[in-house]
């Protein structure tokens, strides 16, 4: 019995993935990712699900291009900026897209324009604090 693939791609490195996104995929993606590390320079960045998460003490973000599917066709457009933690954060403007899910909450972005650069930062920091929280929660327990 043949496995099914819920990806057409699959990337060897972060750069091959970047190098594989079409243009206007790639511009979001590059200014997202500096707005990631400007936030918090000490944060961990690898290749999951053939795309880019970032991680702490625990998974804090992830990028997600169109290009790169899950499944046979895309499930947005642009790039959609994912919270691993987004049910702990505060959404008071409603940025969040919740699609349903218990834990992951998103937004996507269709264009570089789209991005309100103090808005996300709020939404990054927020995540960075309570990812925190989760390094005081380990050392408790030793």
């Amino acid at each position: 019995m043949a496995k099914i693939r819920m990806q057409h791609v699959q990337f060897k490195s972060l750069d091959e993935c970047l190098a594989y996104l079409p243009d206007d995929e790639l511009v979001i993606t590059e200014y997202l990712r500096k707005m990631i590390f400007d936030c918090a320079p000490d944060i961990k960045e690898k290749l999951s699900f053939n795309v880019p998460y970032y991680s702490k003490n625990k998974g804090l973000f992830f990028l997600w291009p169109a290009s790169v599917l899950w499944g046979s066709k895309p499930s947005h457009e642009g790039v959609r900026f994912g919270f691993q933690q987004g049910n702990l954060l505060t959404d008071e403007d409603d940025f969040l897209d919740k699609g349903g899910r218990t834990q992951v909450y998103w937004h996507d972005y269709k264009t570089k324009k789209e991005i309100n650069p103090e808005q996300l930062k709020r939404y990054i920091y927020e995540a960075v604090i309570i990812d925190e929280e989760f390094k005081k929660k380990k050392k408790k327990k030793k």
